[in-house]
């Protein structure tokens, strides 16, 4: 699963480890997504999400409603 919220718009971050030593490797901050399914009485059934804890807040404090009718307006596929 890509680690990409489908709600806020997440993308993995990068940076590097640091040693001891103070060598730097290459590493990635991956947003924390879940796949969540929520129902949506507008479409009359379940709609499966992948989306960060953050978006999970949004989607709490704006309604599922809301937050479905704005992913439709942008064309992505529910």
């Amino acid at each position: 699963m890509a680690a990409v919220c489908q709600v806020t718009g997440a993308v993995p971050g990068f940076g590097h480890n640091i040693s001891h030593s103070h060598r730097r490797t290459k590493r990635r901050f991956d947003p924390n997504v879940q796949r969540k399914t929520y129902y949506v009485p507008s479409l009359g059934r379940k709609v499966t999400l992948n989306v960060s804890v953050r978006g999970m807040r949004v989607i709490d404090a704006r309604g599922i409603e809301n937050v479905v009718k704005d992913l439709l307006a942008k064309g992505v596929k529910l």
